[in-house]
Order: C-alpha cells, then structure tokens, then sequence
C-alpha cells in the first residue's frame, strides 16, 4: 500500500499537498483499491467555495459511486481535465496523474490539523 510522507490525509481517504495557499487533492491508493476499476470522475463545483468536509464531486467506479470530501474549505479552482477521457489513471497513478483539483485554501493552519501518513495508515490497518 503506497501512503506517501510528503502528503496529508482524510478519514474518508482524499490526499492533499499543500503549495502555499494552493492545494491538490485526489484519492489515496487504499481508495482506489477498494472502488476497483474507475470509470468516471465529476466535479462540478469548479469556482464554488466550499467548507472543510463538504462533497466536491462524485468517483465513479464499475461497482459503486462514491462521494469525494474536500479536506480543507476554500475555493476550487482547477479540475484535472485529463480525467474526463482517462478516468483509470486514478487508479494507476493516484498520487501522480490522477489528481483530482486544486483548492484556494481559505485557511493553511487547518493543514496541520489533518492526518500524517502514519495516522491514516493507522486508520486503514496498513
């Protein structure tokens, strides 16, 4: 299971890196794993400005539709348009390629209040 250090994490298994006030987001590989084969990513609240926890967008895979949780509130601001042809990349380059949006993060110090890798690997029994 790869839970890269660098990167921050969720309960409901969205990852974030943070670049000053722009963070990127898009589900870990344990998520990936357990939708199975996606077919399809939605995200149609590009430049709307969301709370912490509120839903972003939609992951779509052959056995289910799942939810996507924005880690920290701000701004979206960019949607990986790469993904509207080539949805399976998420789930052969999650952490990479697969990337989902970037976020105007309204307050960084809230980054500090997510999980490290060692948390959400706790989380996950990895």
């Amino acid at each position: 299971m790869n839970i890269p250090a660098n990167l921050k994490y969720t309960k409901d298994h969205e990852w974030i890196s943070l670049d000053g006030d722009i963070a990127t987001v898009g589900i870990t590989d344990f998520a990936q794993k357990e939708l199975g084969d996606i077919v399809y990513v939605e995200v149609e609240t590009l430049d709307q400005t969301l709370d912490q926890d509120e839903v972003f967008g939609t992951v779509e895979a052959v056995k289910t539709v799942s939810d996507l949780f924005l880690p920290m509130a701000g701004e979206i601001v960019e949607f990986n348009d790469s993904l509207e042809t080539n949805p399976e990349v998420v789930n052969s380059d999650p952490y990479g390629a697969g990337w989902m949006i970037k976020v105007k993060v309204s307050n960084t110090a809230d980054y500090d209040q997510l999980l490290d890798s060692e948390a959400y690997s706790a989380l996950i029994g990895a």
